[in-house]
């Protein structure tokens, strides 16, 4: 259509269907390509009636396909314990340490930035609990496994004092080798060692440890208002997402075990 003011709602809607389906001629867009395409073709439309090209904007009301949520990637428990194996070997002081770091993310859940940002006295080993301070300046008090409590107090009493001493008295819980706090891409270096050293192929990221936490607890029965306070979400919509990727992990798992599976998966 070679005049914009001729075009309709259903024009632009039609177009939209037809580049996720292919009907256009070229390849079906995803919904995030699809999309971008969209919020473009809204820009245009918006540009002409704004100068005064065009008396309606057709556009207006065509919302942009959502994109699908990406499910949260979580490795098994053999997978952690390797990773945490892994993070100790040697028994160096930044061994110590680095154990003490991965330990603490599986344990509570913790952002990278919550670990890091960890101060001396948001600790309370002996309660088994941290204080944490998430998105938004929010605290939230999380319990804390005996592992990571004995792996935290093992660096504690055998390694920071020495840190410490390098540095200008910072009350960071995880330091550098030169006193300082340890920063969010040191964490990341810290947490690739462990894996590739481990033989884990698949990525893994801080993050990893924060879903694979969520997602034990739920396998375990863990309910997920339980969970959502842990993980410090201000939704349980987001939190809701480890009880898909469980949900999908039992289908696998009895569809490959259960003798009726594949008759109850036809009907």
């Amino acid at each position: 259509m070679a005049d914009p003011a001729g075009v309709g709602p259903h024009h632009v809607a039609a177009f939209l269907a037809a580049i996720r389906t292919g009907e256009d001629g070229g390849a079906p867009l995803t919904a995030s390509s699809a999309a971008r395409t969209v919020v473009a073709v809204r820009g245009f439309h918006r540009f002409l009636l704004l100068e005064g090209a065009s008396a309606t904007d057709p556009a207006q009301d065509v919302r942009p396909p959502s994109a699908p949520q990406r499910l949260p990637k979580a490795i098994s428990l053999g997978e952690v314990e390797r990773l945490l194996e892994a993070a100790s070997v040697g028994g160096s002081p930044a061994a110590l340490r680095d154990r003490a770091l991965l330990e603490l993310l599986y344990g509570s859940g913790a952002r990278i930035s919550e670990a890091v940002g960890l101060d001396v006295d948001d600790l309370d080993l002996d309660g088994g609990l941290l204080r944490l301070r998430g998105k938004g300046a929010k605290e939230r008090i999380v319990p804390v496994g005996s592992y990571a409590v004995d792996a935290v107090h093992a660096y504690l009493v055998r390694v920071r004092p020495d840190l410490a001493a390098r540095g200008r008295g910072t009350p960071a819980v995880f330091l550098n080798t030169r006193g300082g706090r340890l920063s969010r891409q040191s964490a990341w270096t810290v947490l690739q060692a462990a894996a590739g050293r481990a033989g884990l192929s698949a990525h893994v990221s801080p993050h990893t440890l924060r879903h694979s936490f969520a997602t034990h607890l739920l396998e375990g029965g863990a309910d997920v208002r339980v969970v959502q306070e842990l993980l410090g979400h201000a939704s349980v919509t987001t939190t809701q997402l480890y009880t898909r990727v469980t949900a999908d992990t039992l289908r696998e798992v009895y569809a490959a075990a259960h003798p009726r599976a594949l008759v109850a998966a036809v009907r």
